[in-house]
């Protein structure tokens, strides 16, 4: 494969096909939905289980933030993992850890437990996030392509969020919570089977990433350097927003769900529609993606977040928190391909795994910093008010996607 510029890609694969399926991309989507698949399911039933034990949502929102925590730590070193080695051995320690994550949640009710699952899982789905986003980003051939691309591996997590919390919620119903924690723990294993179909990076290329890294290393010592670049520092920003949206809206739903009477079913479903939309909007942005600018899409993703966020409270039926769902689903669906080909065109050649782990950090900082605020901020003011304050935010903050 090549770059834009002629050149050898990194990557060791197939060209790109100008945002078509190839047999690799497709072996990514489906590793990816393998491992996020089994994490969104235990982080939907991990709570439905604390809440049911009579825990409080100060506890509801550790077990979430536990979730984000190991990320937090391993971001960067998976990053540089990335980089140096490519994308089977980063893979195959996310697989491990995972499945981990899937044995301690199906061993044992106790809370602990759940808390060792979370950090497990956690620490797993990020690991091969960031190995299949950094193998993505090599298989572009200049910004359009790359925005395809993003586009298309978006539909893994988009997908994941419906395979997860449905067949968790309906598993739960069915067969009760161990059952459900065996099935989401088998499914990373196939992370390692769809694996096959992903070219191996020949050993000059792994030798050419680890030698360069090692330069960038040796004047930057660290990757934080990254964020003495402007647009960098406002992509974050607006990266982070978008991010604790989710975050609110996946913490403030099941407890929503449950103060309504919803049943496990219904709550997955709820979830499950939201990520359906997120993959249908995923599914437009190839078609449009020459049309497409993205701070014009951020900064409307970012509005229409604001304004769903302020309605949403007033829905309490399971449909018309499921058509809010939907709604909120298309506008945080459009961001993630804008936002990984924005950090490509600023990231410094062969950082990308660099930019990618810190992009994860930040992240997976506030997710586990703002299921906790959301817990304080839960029990004081109620979880629906929560959306309100989120609104507020992010509206503020789409100024900032403007200048992007």
């Amino acid at each position: 494969m090549a770059d834009a510029a002629g050149q050898p890609a990194a990557d060791g694969g197939e060209p790109p096909r100008r945002g078509l399926f190839s047999r690799q991309l497709l072996a990514l989507i489906l590793g990816q939905i393998s491992l996020h698949a089994c994490m969104t399911g235990l982080r939907m039933a991990a709570p439905l289980q604390a809440l049911q034990q009579g825990r409080s949502e100060w506890a509801v929102g550790v077990v979430l933030a536990l979730f984000a925590i190991a990320p937090i730590a391993l971001a960067m070193p998976a990053g540089r993992m990335a980089d140096r080695h490519g994308y089977h051995r980063p893979l195959g320690i996310a697989v491990a850890l995972t499945f981990a994550g899937g044995v301690a949640a199906t061993l044992s009710p106790h809370y602990i437990a759940m808390c060792i699952a979370a950090l497990l899982a956690g620490a797993g789905a990020n690991i091969g996030l960031i190995a299949i986003q950094h193998r993505a980003g090599n298989m572009a051939a200049g910004n359009i392509e790359r925005i395809r691309i993003f586009s298309w591996l978006g539909l893994a997590p988009a997908l994941s969020n419906v395979l997860g919390p449905v067949t968790a919620g309906l598993l739960i119903d069915l067969a009760g919570f161990r059952v459900a924690f065996a099935v989401l723990g088998l499914m990373p294993l196939a992370a390692l089977a769809w694996a096959r179909f992903v070219p191996r990076e020949p050993p000059q290329v792994i030798e050419a990433a680890a030698e360069a890294l090692a330069q960038a290393q040796t004047k930057a010592r660290r990757a934080w350097d990254l964020l003495q670049l402007p647009a960098m520092r406002r992509l974050l920003l607006v990266n982070l927003l978008l991010s604790a949206s989710w975050d609110v809206h996946t913490f403030v739903l099941p407890i929503l769900g449950h103060q309504r009477e919803l049943s496990a079913s219904e709550i997955g479903a709820v979830l499950g529609v939201f990520a359906m939309s997120v993959a249908a909007v995923r599914v437009l942005i190839p078609m449009l993606a020459e049309r497409l600018s993205e701070s014009q899409v951020l900064a409307g993703a970012m509005l229409a977040t604001a304004a769903i966020f302020v309605a949403y409270p007033f829905a309490h039926q399971g449909w018309s928190m499921a058509l809010c769902a939907m709604l909120l689903g298309m506008a945080l669906g459009s961001v993630q391909p804008m936002i990984m080909s924005r950090l490509h065109q600023i990231t410094p050649d062969r950082r990308h795994g660099e930019a990618i782990g810190l992009r994860s950090v930040t992240i997976n900082l506030s997710s586990s910093l703002m299921p906790l605020l959301f817990g304080l901020l839960g029990a004081t003011i109620g979880a629906a008010s929560l959306f309100w304050l989120m609104a507020l935010a992010v509206g503020a903050g789409s100024l900032r996607a403007r200048r992007l």
